[in-house]
């Protein structure tokens, strides 16, 4: 199953998310990649087939320091497992960077659609499909065009967004998959579980079906797929982090055999 971590906020994010890769790493994945925001307008991607060992060897110094980002470790569904097919995914003119979970069920249609448009795909994916169709959609506000965006998609989806031309936000959004955003002074998280960030905050938010939230550093704002507001309980982690750890066995399953 597809893992997703995401951080905007006070401090370095590649750490965080990198970490809580590793921390998702018992659903299993063929390859994982890393988009950040590098505050010039461009959104860098490290992406490769294999472990996440085979990201940290080409990261590079000039993602230390950069604040927002979002990572991703990928099933393959559509398309075989390589680089180019591995997540995040940009859209055509390089501004917007998605990662996802789930099945885009039309994606053919959107497909058809974009190319008529005049879109290019690089990838075999319906991931892409979903990233440029947001990027169709965009209009100098990201929360706005993922919303749009979202109303056009049939199929299942847990997604985390970010944008170089409106780079002080991440816009997640769920149907189907699980969204957890976790909240710190420190700054705003977004996973697909909630083992992927215990190590950073306990206080969450779990997304509902067709909900759509805005992070910043500060803050997360909740609506709806009508661009209502929502209103979420924060709620409390109660699990601990040696709990999610392997406690020095080699894999989950001979840590649990030893547990029995």
């Amino acid at each position: 199953m597809c893992g997703i971590v995401g951080f905007i906020g006070k401090i370095p994010c590649l750490p965080i998310i990198i970490n809580g890769l590793k921390r998702l790493e018992y659903r299993g994945y063929d390859s994982a990649g890393v988009a950040i925001l590098n505050g010039k307008n461009e959104i860098l991607i490290k992406k490769a087939k294999g472990k996440i060992i085979e990201v940290e060897k080409i990261l590079d110094e000039s993602l230390d320091e950069l604040k927002v980002g979002i990572g991703h470790t990928r099933w393959a569904t559509h398309g075989v497992p390589s680089t180019v097919n591995a997540h995040p995914h940009l859209s055509a003119n390089a501004k917007i960077a998605l990662v996802h979970n789930g099945i885009i069920e039309n994606y053919s249609a959107l497909k058809e659609y974009l190319l008529r448009k005049g879109f290019t795909f690089q990838s075999q994916t319906d991931t892409e499909v979903f990233t440029n169709l947001v990027e169709s959609n965009f209009h100098g506000n990201l929360e706005e065009a993922v919303i749009k965006s979202l109303q056009e998609v049939v199929g299942t989806f847990g997604i985390a967004v970010i944008c170089s031309l409106d780079p002080q936000k991440i816009v997640v959004a769920r149907r189907g998959s699980p969204i957890v955003l976790g909240v710190s002074g420190q700054g705003t998280f977004v996973a697909s579980d909630p083992s992927a960030i215990v190590a950073h905050t306990r206080d969450v938010v779990y997304l509902k079906d067709n909900e759509i939230a805005v992070l910043t550093e500060n803050s997360v704002e909740v609506k709806n797929i009508n661009s209502e507001p929502v209103t979420h309980d924060i709620l409390r982690i109660e699990m601990t982090l040696e709990a999610i750890e392997k406690g020095g066995f080699n894999h989950f399953m001979k840590k649990e055999i030893f547990e029995q």
